[in-house]
């Protein structure tokens, strides 16, 4: 088999480290190869590919039981089984930037509060995160 390397050869070729594949076989997404006689379990270029593909899924979002069934895949509906679950994480996403946007707007009123009305011994800002009624809304 051409391209075998060890563990350590695996994890800096695939850019993680040898404790993440060792996760990833424990998860159950990663094949952990048999022990040969020399004492050194071999890994390939298609175990850099899969560590890669689990590697862009988690930074888009999907967990490592999403990723499970991703790589499980395969048949004529797998694109329409990935495509629901993408958008899934879109909608999630999305709903993540609303909020994200809604602490922002609130934290740039209070900024411009604290410019605009600040006076000696009364900070806006503290006033506001005191008050119930504050246009802070999660």
């Amino acid at each position: 088999m051409k391209n075998r390397m060890t563990i350590g050869r695996l994890a800096e070729t695939a850019g993680v480290g040898v404790e993440t594949v060792r996760f990833y076989q424990r998860a159950g997404l990663l094949a952990e190869p048999k022990r040969p006689v020399s004492g050194y379990r071999e890994y390939g270029e298609a175990d850099t590919r899969r560590i890669h593909f689990i590697k862009r899924a988690q930074t888009l979002g999907f967990s490592l039981e999403d990723i499970a069934g991703l790589l499980q895949l395969d048949g004529p509906h797998s694109c329409s089984v990935a495509h629901d679950l993408a958008l899934e994480k879109l909608h999630i996403v999305e709903d993540k930037i609303r909020s994200l946007e809604s602490i922002r707007d609130a934290l740039w009123q209070m900024v411009r509060q604290c410019e605009l009305k600040h006076r000696r011994g009364t900070c806006p800002i503290i006033q506001s995160l005191a008050h119930r009624d504050s246009s802070v809304s999660r």
